[in-house]
């Protein structure tokens, strides 16, 4: 059955989120109706997502956190992980966690397939009876 699938991008590391784009584009069937929305951070990825909550039904968040020389990396990583997890299970919908947390851009590049993972989790998710 099609499915409709909104993948939220963060993209403010463009080199790392067009690999987790990539990634996760290889793994959801085309059959599917896909919408992309980008938007500025990963802060802004479940709101954008809390907006269209009745639209799709699945979600991928992607981007890319990496640590610098503040406590921000914390904060905003905390604060994502904990809104995507709460917005998937007050609207019973699957949302793949692809917001990659890295402590330096190195391992950020070497993370880019992890979109795949995510588009492989919704699937698994949907596909439940």
């Amino acid at each position: 059955m099609k499915k409709k699938f909104l993948i939220v991008v963060a993209d403010y590391y463009k080199d790392i989120t067009d690999g987790l784009i990539k990634s996760s584009l290889k793994i959801i069937p085309k059959k599917n109706i896909i919408k992309i929305i980008k938007v500025p951070g990963a802060f802004e990825i479940p709101v954008t997502i809390s907006k269209n909550i009745k639209k799709y039904d699945g979600f991928l968040a992607l981007g890319c956190v990496i640590k610098g020389q503040t406590p921000h990396f914390d904060f905003i990583s905390h604060a994502v992980t904990d809104a995507i997890m709460k917005l998937s299970i007050d609207s019973k919908k699957p949302i793949g966690n692809g917001v990659i947390t890295c402590l330096n851009k190195a391992q950020a590049i070497a993370r880019k397939k992890k979109g795949a993972e995510a588009a492989e989790a919704v699937i698994s998710v949907l596909s439940q009876k």
